[in-house]
């Protein structure tokens, strides 16, 4: 019998048959002996579920009816597993043979890691880092994530210059490891972002709580990116304006919020007339429906959404106490190791 800590490998699919079909491979042929492999189906519409029924019988497999969108979807999912490990693993996520050992073993050497993640490349560009993972997650102090080895656009080449395991604010949701009981402890994914920076307030409120999130380069994983919505698509900009405030306004304090959120709001106003102004009115509009839903979820729909438990002010790691727009846009700094003195 194992004496290894139990790993739950769950990938949450909304008609994505031709990932599970590309990818579960990988992640079937992962060399770790005390794992469990998970399709969690969101409602697909497309031939999913009997394509793992068919091919992979060995993946367990948990049906919700609708699509419950990323983080209800996971909500429900992980309410249904009992393992000391939770793997959150996009369907267009390639793995490599060794990805998990190294990540556990970091995450069971240090008892108040709560969340991890591997080094995250592009599966088109394997020597690249990947936009929505790269080496590790960091925020400044308007909100903007960034991370080591992506600042907005500009993704590095990966030379190994963010190849060192450290803290950092969040770990990227297409590979996100989470302890079980943590996870549960701090109320899981906030439900109403339905999905996109759900793990980046995950990973806030853990701090929050007492915990560290980390990440072990020393396990690489290949994402495709852009799986369920593209990166210029309307809805996934109205998701991440709206869900980036409601964050802000969830996780910082009081006297934050009135410092930082009127100068977030008019620094996304600038964001919106820039795109407007470059021809991209769904981009305008889209920004200003994230703000007109933020006000709303102030005024009607807080109690839907998960507040930080605890709020001990230990200094948040990965933090960046700056601004990245000034960095970016004015500095013209498009390498996070230019911005951030931090290896």
């Amino acid at each position: 019998m194992s004496t290894s800590p139990s790993v739950a490998v769950v990938i949450l699919n909304w008609n994505g048959r031709k990932f599970l079909e590309q990818f579960l491979p990988s992640v079937m042929a992962s060399l770790y002996d005390n794992k469990r492999i998970i399709v969690a189906d969101n409602g697909s519409t497309d031939d999913s579920v009997s394509f793992v029924r068919t091919h992979y019988p060995q993946v367990e497999l948990l049906l919700n009816n609708t699509n419950e969108g990323f983080a209800k979807g996971y909500n429900t999912a992980l309410k249904q597993v009992q393992s000391d490990y939770y793997v959150l693993l996009n369907s267009d996520v390639e793995v490599t043979p060794n990805w998990i050992g190294p990540v556990i073993t970091v995450m069971e050497n240090d008892a108040a890691i709560a969340a991890c993640q591997p080094k995250v490349l592009a599966w088109n560009k394997k020597n690249e880092f990947e936009y929505a993972g790269a080496s590790g997650g960091w925020i400044d102090r308007y909100g903007y994530p960034f991370m080591r080895g992506r600042v907005f656009d500009v993704c590095e080449e990966d030379k190994g210059q963010y190849d060192t395991p450290q803290y950092c604010f969040w770990a990227s949701g297409a590979a996100l490891f989470v302890k079980a009981a943590a996870y549960h402890a701090v109320g899981g994914l906030d439900e109403y972002f339905f999905a996109h920076q759900e793990e980046i307030d995950l990973c806030w409120r853990m701090q929050l709580a007492g915990y560290q999130v980390m990440v072990q380069p020393q396990s690489v994983v290949y994402h495709v990116g852009g799986g369920t919505l593209q990166k210029t698509n309307p809805r996934k900009t109205l998701l991440n304006f709206r869900n980036n405030l409601i964050m802000l306004f969830k996780n910082y304090r009081a006297g934050e919020r009135l410092l930082k959120l009127p100068v977030r709001i008019a620094l996304d106003a600038v964001a919106a007339w820039r795109g407007l102004l470059g021809g991209d009115v769904k981009y305008f509009m889209a920004i200003g429906k994230a703000h007109i839903q933020f006000m709303e979820w102030i005024l009607v729909h807080q109690k839907e959404s998960v507040f930080p438990a605890q709020q001990k002010r230990a200094p948040l790691q990965g933090y960046y106490h700056g601004s990245i727009i000034w960095q970016y846009f004015v500095k013209k700094k498009s390498r996070f190791s230019e911005i951030v003195d931090n290896k």
